[in-house]
């Protein structure tokens, strides 16, 4: 039975990327947020965890202000599924054309530094196709993920992650393989915002929530010295994807009681600002807060950021 529904999921996967590489790129959005749509109002298990979550992070909001959210959130992850099936068959020189960076010279600067670069992300905008383009507008990077449970999209999603050179790394021999990359000064890129279950999570703040949260980018960064940046691919106005290479993020001073609990929560800070600012870009369907700890959390952060209004 599973055999049949990954049959049947690829073969949906390949129909749709036939049907939208013919389309105008507009028109291939349009079908995007179409298909977004429909699973809108067909998923009800994920819409009703979306909205939970939006409830909790976002109270001052109205119930119509957070189901349009929740709305748009579905649409544009249709959006990103039909221009990824796109993105990921263009040429190079139309993958450049289709982009805009925003801080380069960071980027740059970062690498200059000669001991790798740590880049992370969270499932917000369009990761993927950040990381696809970064070997071309820099060098090919190392790429952390999961494993699909569907071995047929994995490898049509592994040959797009790797068209620009870039490889994947997974979880197992990853820390070895990451080591290997840095040491060669080159980039290793992550996702932050994936609920944890294994012994290395760690508890941070995420919307004033506890969330257990990876803390291997905070211990490689703390163990190799690498530089730590934020990235970010969001829509330009003009249709194409801003790339965004933010500051690094400064590591904690010498002292400080927990180090790798702090530097998880300066980089978990960084992607809730950039969620706040565009919800609709972020995987508001995943259960990010589950398994939370009783009350007497607060104690396990030495450092508890001033609590303002939840959607401030």
């Amino acid at each position: 039975m599973k055999a049949l529904r990954h049959r049947l999921e690829l073969a949906a996967v390949r129909g749709v990327r036939a049907t939208v590489g013919v389309l105008p790129a507009w028109l291939a959005r349009a079908t995007g947020a179409a298909l977004g749509s429909t699973f809108y109002a067909l998923d009800r298990s994920h819409r009703r965890v979306a909205l939970a979550n939006l409830a909790q992070c976002f109270p001052s909001r109205s119930e119509d202000e957070r189901r349009a959210i929740c709305r748009r959130m579905f649409q544009h992850f249709g959006i990103l599924l039909v221009e990824l099936l796109r993105f990921g068959r263009l040429s190079p020189e139309a993958m450049r054309a289709r982009v805009v960076v925003d801080g380069e010279d960071r980027a740059r600067a970062a690498y200059a530094k000669g001991k790798g670069v740590l880049f992370f992300t969270g499932h917000f905008g369009f990761w993927e196709m950040h990381a696809v383009v970064h070997g071309l507008l820099f060098q090919p990077i190392g790429v952390l993920a999961r494993p699909l449970d569907n071995p047929g999209l994995h490898a049509l999603l592994e040959d797009m992650r790797q068209r620009t050179g870039n490889t994947v790394i997974y979880r197992e021999g990853a820390v070895r393989k990451v080591l290997r990359v840095l040491g060669a000064g080159q980039g290793v890129a992550m996702l932050i915002d994936q609920h944890m279950h294994s012994p290395d999570a760690i508890w941070v703040q995420f919307f004033q929530r506890p969330a257990a949260t990876t803390s291997t980018l905070a211990a490689l960064a703390l163990r190799t010295g690498a530089p730590v940046v934020p990235v970010f691919a969001v829509p330009a106005p003009d249709g194409r994807l801003r790339l965004i290479y933010e500051h690094p993020i400064e590591p904690p001073a010498p002292g400080t009681a927990d180090p790798i609990r702090d530097f998880t929560q300066r980089c978990t800070d960084v992607l809730e600002m950039y969620v706040r600012r565009q919800p609709e870009l972020w995987l508001w369907m995943h259960r990010r807060w589950r398994d939370a700890p009783a009350p007497g959390i607060r104690g396990m952060f030495p450092e508890t950021r001033d609590e303002g209004p939840a959607d401030a």
